[in-house]
């Protein structure tokens, strides 16, 4: 790999020409699944991984984790090898299938995690009572995981991968299978570790998710990165102009201003009234309808952050 200069305190991982060949049993070329990418993760940040599949974000993921070794390039995280125990330690990570044992209740896959970063029993136990509270499956934590739906499972998921109090945060798909309730309470949740100093590294195919949290994106296809920057600076269409008026304007001084628009575009401008978002309109439904019951079957709201993942970094 080609050496580069060293990460700042800020840069969480580094990429540099980076390249993964897949090759067949003669060892000849067969895929280039990543072809000379060049990224950095920075310190607080969600940075997000898009692409169709095939165009390489998995195999970029793997390398990250020390699953794939690079063909070439240079990578590192935390700044060590990604292969270094150190590293791994420090690294939490949601894989696009929740793997976990069906006869395992929720509590003993948590300590189940835990002990695999070494943590002793008084560590486990307050973690995982923190963790199913934040997740809100404390109700559930007696239940074995296989009775769990798919957005329960997934919560299970988010919570292991936050057991051992990660810098690095790996999501890969992390909404997957929840209703739009779970979907907003793991994007609050995505924020809330990022404002805590967490670095989260998001992969997802839902791209308005990927838009409410992210700070900046990287977009692959073929192995190649084709677009990255802020959500910002990529999506903001700077050859127009939305203008914003009070509330409290009469429609008199709302005919004016349009008098006046026409007379300056020499056309008719386009207007309609603003409207929630259809995300925002059924949280409210749900809320509304959540005050009005004793008892639930499903998972509950989350709480707040777990108080031991909220220590500012060192």
């Amino acid at each position: 790999m080609t050496p580069s200069p060293p990460q700042t305190a800020t840069t969480i991982a580094e990429a540099r020409d980076l390249v993964k060949v897949f090759r067949d049993f003669w060892h000849r070329p067969k895929v280039r699944a990543v072809n000379d990418i060049t990224f950095e993760v920075k310190r607080g940040e969600v940075f997000g991984l898009l692409g169709p599949n095939g165009s390489g974000k998995s195999t970029t993921i793997k390398m990250m984790l020390g699953l794939l070794h690079p063909t070439s390039g240079y990578l590192r995280v935390l700044d060590r090898s990604p292969d270094d125990v150190k590293t791994k330690a420090r690294v939490g990570y949601l894989a696009e299938e929740s793997y976990l044992y069906p006869y395992l209740t929720s509590e003993e896959t948590l300590h189940f995690f835990g002990r695999l970063f070494n943590l002793n029993a008084k560590q486990r136990e307050e973690r995982i009572d923190q963790l199913l509270d934040m997740i809100g499956l404390q109700h559930a934590r007696r239940r074995v995981v296989g009775e769990f739906s798919k957005g329960m499972a997934r919560r299970i998921g988010l919570a292991q991968a936050l057991i051992n109090d990660p810098d690095l945060i790996i999501l890969d798909e992390p909404t997957s299978g929840l209703d739009p309730l779970g979907c907003r309470q793991v994007k609050d949740l995505i924020r809330a570790l990022a404002r805590r100093g967490k670095t989260v590294l998001l992969s997802s195919h839902l791209l308005a998710d990927v838009e409410d949290i992210c700070d900046r994106i990287a977009i692959l296809y073929n192995g190649r990165i084709q677009a990255m920057g802020s959500m910002h600076e990529l999506l903001e269409q700077r050859n127009r102009y939305r203008v914003t008026l009070p509330e409290e304007l009469a429609p008199d001084q709302l005919q004016r201003v349009l008098d006046e628009i026409r007379s300056v575009l020499g056309a008719e401008p386009d207007i309609d009234h603003p409207r929630l978002d259809l995300e925002e309109f059924f949280l409210r439904i749900i809320e509304k309808a959540r005050n009005e019951v004793e008892s639930q079957s499903g998972a509950t709201p989350s709480h707040t952050l777990a108080s031991y993942l909220s220590a500012p970094p060192s």
